[in-house]
């Protein structure tokens, strides 16, 4: 092998593209490797349980094969990171290959949870990576009855595009509500008022106690003991960083690699951005934000920070969203499920709710109202008193 030296980026995904692109923004020079397990060039993961699942679109790349040629960056493709040596700066790949590294950005993800008790039957799936969204849509195309097993972000989308294909969907969730740990019980109410408008049986406060079939999945069997038909079944119960391959490499873990406030790793030359990452917040304590706006705020930091340029400012206001239907849910700020919740507006389907901690206003959510949500950026980024936005 003979790309050695230099910065390597492990992950196919935004955080691995967009660090890249960053460094050659910021005029390094030097070799630019991307190490990725997928044979896929870094692409966007959002659309595979939206866009790519209902048969829109299969491109999801997030710069052509071309970019890297122009911009001098190796891709290495096929062949995940299996082990990293901090003390001596070598990377292990998983066909056994080493490579010294001048500095390791880890940009890994996170890894979708799996329930271990469901047995190994065709048609259950979990939602991850492409092949796995393509996999999933082509069976959705004969599936009458699917089950998706959580209500989470990840499994309203499916829910959401797998009716717009046409099949029945159950949605089980073992909370009170959809989203309930999230964003508590008021607005997933609402997302279960979408749902059900929508044709879904949500099924909330019951869990999965035992999935049955053949040689593919036949009937899903809930806590409560309600046995529901079903030829597809999606589990959708939430991820966790991909850290397992760094378990030896004595990087402090805790979910997820630990960094300070510019994604410095524990372990000198080492950076971690995105999913993985958990870096030290401005009031002194570590968050992990599992946004995709978040990527590119940070490449902007860390990308400085690795070369001894000058950083911008870390300060930010966190927004996402999740399409499901016709309804684009966007939330701003940091809002948790335990806050006050005003719901200001319902029209029966939209909606806009503001999160109060504290007196005040810690988040916004709305769904279908993108101009609303957008306007309290400025209240949220300066903590302003709930009664402003409220009057």
């Amino acid at each position: 092998m003979s790309t050695r030296g230099g910065v390597f980026i492990v992950g196919g995904g935004l955080a691995a593209a967009r660090t890249a692109e960053q460094l050659r923004r910021s005029e390094y020079t030097g070799p630019v490797t991307i190490v990725s397990d997928e044979d896929h060039l870094p692409y966007d993961r959002p659309p595979l349980s939206k866009e790519v699942l209902r048969a829109e679109t299969d491109d999801v790349t997030l710069k052509p094969a071309e970019f890297y040629d122009e911009n001098n960056i190796t891709l290495l493709l096929g062949n995940g990171a299996r082990s990293v040596d901090t003390a001596n700066q070598k990377l292990t790949l998983a066909d056994g290959t080493e490579l010294s590294y001048d500095e390791l950005i880890i940009a890994t993800g996170l890894v979708p949870k799996r329930i271990p008790s469901f047995p190994d039957l065709k048609g259950i799936h979990v939602l991850r990576n492409f092949d796995e969204s393509i996999a999933l849509r082509q069976e959705a195309g004969s599936a009458r009855r699917a089950v998706v097993v959580g209500a989470g972000f990840i499994g309203c989308e499916v829910a959401a595009s797998l009716r717009g294909l046409g099949v029945d969907v159950v949605l089980v969730e073992p909370q009170p509500s959809p989203l309930a740990s999230v964003l508590g019980g008021q607005i997933g109410d609402l997302v279960a008022r979408l749902h059900r408008a929508e044709g879904v049986d949500v099924r909330c406060g019951v869990g999965v106690s035992e999935v049955g079939g053949t040689d593919r999945v036949q009937k899903v069997t809930l806590d409560d003991g309600t046995e529901l038909d079903a030829d597809l079944v999606v589990v959708g119960i939430g991820s966790h960083p991909a850290t397992e391959w760094l378990a030896d490499s004595g990087l402090e873990i805790d979910n997820g690699i630990v960094c300070d406030d510019h994604g410095r790793a524990s372990a000198p030359h080492v950076w971690a951005i995105g999913d993985v990452a958990s870096w030290r917040h401005t009031l002194g304590h570590q968050v992990r934000v599992e946004h995709w706006s978040n990527v590119a705020d940070q490449a902007r930091v860390l990308v400085p920070a690795m070369l001894g340029q000058d950083t911008p400012s870390t300060v930010s206001v966190p927004y996402f969203w999740s399409d499901q239907y016709d309804v684009k849910i966007q939330c701003l700020g940091e809002p948790e499920a335990d806050d006050v919740v005003h719901v200001v507006e319902d029209d029966g389907r939209k909606f806009l709710a503001y999160y109060e901690r504290d007196g005040v206003v810690a988040g916004v959510v709305g769904g279908g109202m993108p101009g609303k949500v957008m306007k309290a950026r400025s209240k949220i980024a300066a903590g302003a008193p709930i009664a402003d936005v409220l009057g």
